[in-house]
């Protein structure tokens, strides 16, 4: 691509962050689509500026953490994972359709995580593109070792003793795409909710570079976020927000 047509591409962020309308404590972010960094941008689109949305919030109690996502930058993704682990608010984390490679270690930074029955997890190692002489390649390997750990970290935080360090590096090593049911049984889904309409985020470039997308996947196009679906996400979190109230009043706010 020409710097030319660097000018010409449409930069927007992978996230939206906005305070919930129904209460002034809490505040709703929607990262949807590939998460990338656009480091030719005026406007810095990376884990630098998602602090400064994060921060603009203000002084809230709750975060709800909507996530349809195919993957994308592993140093944006694991910044992002500890800056939401950090926050002082209680995170929920709502897996709409996808939350794959990258974007399932953000959702680990949720105290709950909640996935419709049709919703689809996927874990795998990190992995890059890169050239280089001897020397460079090898700091790119030692790299991609300290990345690894950090997410088996994140994961098995999470999972407690539902997961062991083993397995997980087997479910790691062959690409695994979870169900809800599946990560739930994993640890790392807390809630399995009714099945939603909402249809995962495709990015046919990016799943080319996985070896075990399913076929349903496989099938769509990529496409950006018309104003239907934007309508369609926003009940979606009313919904779930409506879930979190039932479920704290059933359990006296402890699950």
């Amino acid at each position: 691509m020409s710097a030319n047509n660097f000018n010409n591409v449409t930069k927007k962020k992978f996230w939206e962050m906005k305070l919930s309308t129904d209460n002034s404590a809490s505040a709703d972010i929607f990262i949807y689509g590939d998460i990338v960094r656009y480091q030719w941008d005026e406007e810095d689109t990376s884990a630098s500026s998602f602090k400064e949305d994060l921060d603009s919030l203000g002084d809230v109690s709750t975060l709800n953490l909507y996530i349809n996502s195919p993957g994308g930058s592993v140093f944006e993704g694991v910044a992002i994972h500890n800056m939401l682990k950090r926050h002082k608010a209680k995170v929920n984390v709502h897996i709409d359709a996808l939350a794959a490679s990258i974007a399932s270690v953000i959702a680990m930074s949720g105290d709950v995580i909640f996935m419709p029955k049709n919703s689809m997890m996927m874990i795998h190692n990190p992995w890059t593109f890169a050239m280089g002489n001897a020397k460079e390649l090898r700091k790119i390997a030692e790299d991609l070792d300290r990345i690894s750990v950090s997410a088996i970290q994140s994961y098995l935080a999470k999972a407690g003793d539902s997961l062991d360090e083993e397995t997980l590096k087997q479910l790691l090593d062959n690409e695994t795409w979870l169900s809800a049911e599946e990560a739930k049984t994993y640890g790392l889904c807390d809630v399995v909710e009714q099945e939603n309409e909402m249809a995962a985020s495709t990015n046919q470039e990016l799943f080319a570079k996985y070896k075990n997308v399913p076929s349903s996947l496989q099938a769509k196009n990529d496409r950006t976020i018309s104003a239907e679906e934007m309508s369609q996400r926003q009940k979606i979190a009313e919904k779930a927000k409506a879930n979190i109230k039932e479920l704290n009043l059933i359990s006296g706010g402890m699950y």
